[in-house]
């Protein structure tokens, strides 16, 4: 969205004469829930928080801008559509090339999260996860041998967690902890 250029230097995150700041916490407590399924989501949005729509599309684009708000996406529950053989690979990658092998997995169509956590030694060797959502368990061991083979990842300890049940699913809460 393209801001009116006296718009886009300024930070209005709080700014209470241009917006009003409790109409912002709301807008930012009604974003956690996610985007309202409606035609126009950001006016809905606005009848909500009592801002204007174009508020509404100002307000998030300066926190996009600002690293506020990183994206917008979907929060797929993959158990509801039939994905329940999700797999967690995680690796013991050695440090100089946990990047590289990041990098290659997270392109990968079958993987559908990657990053790298620090180790948790000496318990938890483990510093590259790699997640795999599937409908068939040995479909998923399957395209997770492809992986080995395909990045020569023989020699690489891991292991694979197997999800049982899910618990939550949602994206981040920044302002209430419904």
């Amino acid at each position: 969205m393209n801001l009116p250029a006296t718009r886009q230097d300024q930070n209005y995150l709080f700014d209470t004469q241009s917006i009003s700041a409790w109409g912002l916490l709301r807008l930012r407590e009604q974003l956690e829930n996610g985007l309202p399924l409606a035609p126009r989501p950001y006016l809905t949005l606005a009848e909500r928080t009592g801002l204007t729509e174009q508020q509404v599309m100002q307000a998030v684009s300066q926190w996009q801008q600002q690293g506020l708000i990183k994206r917008l996406g979907l929060v797929v529950k993959h158990r509801t559509l039939g994905y329940r053989a999700n797999a967690m690979a995680v690796w013991n990658v050695p440090d100089d090339r946990v990047s590289e092998l990041g990098k290659a997995l997270a392109a990968s169509p079958v993987v559908t999260l990657c990053y790298q956590r620090p180790r948790r030694l000496p318990d938890w060797p483990y510093n590259l996860f790699c997640m795999i959502h599937g409908i068939d368990r040995n479909r998923v061991q399957s395209q997770l041998q492809k992986l080995v083979h395909e990045h020569r990842l023989e020699d690489i300890p891991h292991a694979v967690l197997f999800s049982n049940k899910a618990y939550l699913q949602r994206g981040g809460r920044y302002v209430s902890d419904r």
